[in-house]
């Protein structure tokens, strides 16, 4: 643990608490590093989520398979960073999205009770790790509503006004299809790039 220290006191998971209160806090919390291999699997779609992640070294990448075996990736975690604490937090029983090392990884897994629930110590920095981890949700859902607003009005511009209207506009094939395609490009180009 020593050595991943100084990007656990930067984790945002962990402001504000002081590094021997960090080690303690790890010990109760019976954290525990894992090494993964590039394209190992960290979570798997479906899977219990019990475990809020933290990668230490390397990358890994949140990713959801669509019935078709079609791959997207969600997210791409960096070092410092925390990922699946919201399925962890939810006690989600089947995770809809997988986590894979895009690299070869070390990550701190945190069982997600042990995050929740304080001991019988009722440690101050347990109560500011419970604080960070709201923060953070919060932080992620504030984003991701800011993400559907900008898809939302991508949406709109290139005429879907409901997901009725975008289903019509599919069934009448593959030419259609290529034409919202092209659009949405279109747009999302126009979004990206700045104005000359």
């Amino acid at each position: 643990m020593k050595d991943f220290i100084e990007i656990l006191k930067k984790c945002s998971l962990f402001s504000q608490i002081g590094e021997n209160d960090l080690q303690r806090m790890l010990h109760c919390l019976g954290a525990r590093i894992v090494a993964f291999d590039k394209k190992y699997t960290v979570f798997a779609e479906g899977s219990p989520a019990k475990h809020i992640g933290i990668l230490l070294s390397g990358a890994v990448q949140m990713v959801q398979t669509d019935y078709y075996g079609n791959r997207s990736i969600l997210i791409n975690v960096a070092p410092g960073e925390v990922f699946a604490e919201a399925f962890a937090c939810a006690e989600t029983e089947a995770c809809p999205v997988a986590v894979v090392a895009n690299d070869e990884s070390a990550v701190m897994l945190l069982d997600a009770r042990h995050v929740l629930h304080t001991c019988a110590n009722s440690c101050g920095f347990h109560q500011q790790l419970i604080f960070n981890l709201m923060k953070d949700l919060a932080i992620k859902t504030t984003l991701f509503h800011q993400k559907i607003e900008i898809i939302s009005n991508v949406a709109k511009r290139i005429g879907i006004q409901s997901a009725d209207d975008l289903y019509n506009t599919l069934g009448y094939g593959g030419l259609a299809v290529s034409k919202i395609a092209g659009k949405l490009r279109d747009e999302f180009e126009r979004l990206i790039k700045p104005e000359p």
